[in-house]
């Protein structure tokens, strides 16, 4: 091979990034087009004209031909300098449609934010982010889905919620988290079960054994209930919400096991009464959820931080 074949092939090797002069200078270059100086062409970017001289320079190095003529009287494109003029406004004419397109995937991924919560933070904290997210956000859609910490997870996983949160012991399989609060199970009752008159604390052996109104299989709530105790007897009543729980536990149908940021008003109005409980372990965190390696964006970003603050 000659030694010009040999420098023609390295003119054609290595990246893209290396060969081809970056948007900044292609502007500068445009500019210096269109207005004959290439002051007014910094002038017009808003950086010194030395600047701009050093980016022109570097810019001929890199295409190994002379862009610009200077002289008093202004500056001129070369002739090659014309020919380059005219490629550099169609790469930054695709620069601009690609930066069009980009700014509508952006409005498109800001107009809406799925959000999917296991049912306590659903009821007791989503209301008060959501608000906070809409003074920040007036113009996104926030559609909301409540469920057990196991729909939570199917629905991220399956691309049905940009975000989630959770009550459960663990992260549930192909989610990152972050824990975002700290909560108490505690067992209620109405005030005249016999639990409610008791002077000791109940036995976490007394409670295992003892049917309750639970939440159903795939909770968070009924899962740190089961770890805790080792094992539940047959539930006198098993629902689906939160909710449901405690207006059976008010009713009078039997012991409940519930968040405490559930029932603090029915505790505080003495329509529930709290059970001490001793031998049980009953805190858990609470935990926003997201696909592994899809850091929120966006919309769910912005109600991650929320939920922090």
């Amino acid at each position: 091979m000659s030694n010009a074949e040999e420098r023609a092939g390295q003119g054609t090797t290595g990246s893209l990034a290396h060969r081809v002069p970056d948007l900044g200078a292609l502007e500068l270059l445009l500019a210096v087009a269109r207005l004959g100086s290439l002051g007014g062409a910094a002038r017009e970017l808003g950086i010194t004209q030395p600047a701009a001289s050093s980016r022109i320079r570097s810019m001929e190095r890199q295409l190994g031909v002379a862009l610009v003529d200077r002289s008093p009287r202004g500056s001129r494109l070369t002739d090659a300098g014309a020919l380059v003029t005219d490629w550099a406004r169609r790469i930054v004419e695709a620069a601009e449609a690609f930066d069009a397109g980009a700014q509508a995937l952006r409005v498109r991924r800001d107009s809406r934010l799925r959000v999917a919560a296991s049912m306590t933070i659903a009821e007791y904290l989503l209301p008060g982010w959501l608000l906070a997210l809409r003074a920040q956000r007036p113009d996104t859609a926030v559609s909301l889905h409540a469920g057990n910490s196991t729909v939570v997870a199917e629905r991220l996983l399956s691309d049905e919620a940009d975000l989630g949160f959770v009550e459960g012991l663990s992260v549930p399989a192909g989610l990152d988290s972050a824990v975002i609060a700290h909560d108490r199970l505690i067992v209620v009752t109405a005030p005249g079960h016999p639990w409610a008159r008791r002077r000791g604390a109940l036995q976490a052996s007394e409670l295992a054994a003892t049917p309750l109104i639970l939440r159903e299989k795939g909770s968070g709530t009924r899962q740190v209930l089961d770890a805790a105790l080792g094992g539940l007897a047959r539930p006198l009543i098993e629902l689906s919400s939160t909710t449901a729980v405690k207006a059976a536990a008010v009713s009078g149908a039997g012991p409940a096991v519930l968040s405490e940021l559930a029932v603090g008003e029915e505790l505080a109005m003495r329509r529930l009464v709290r059970v001490p409980v001793e031998g049980a372990a009953l805190a858990r965190d609470l935990r926003a959820v997201w696909p592994t390696g899809h850091r929120p964006t966006g919309p769910a970003r912005d109600l991650l931080s929320l939920t922090r603050g």
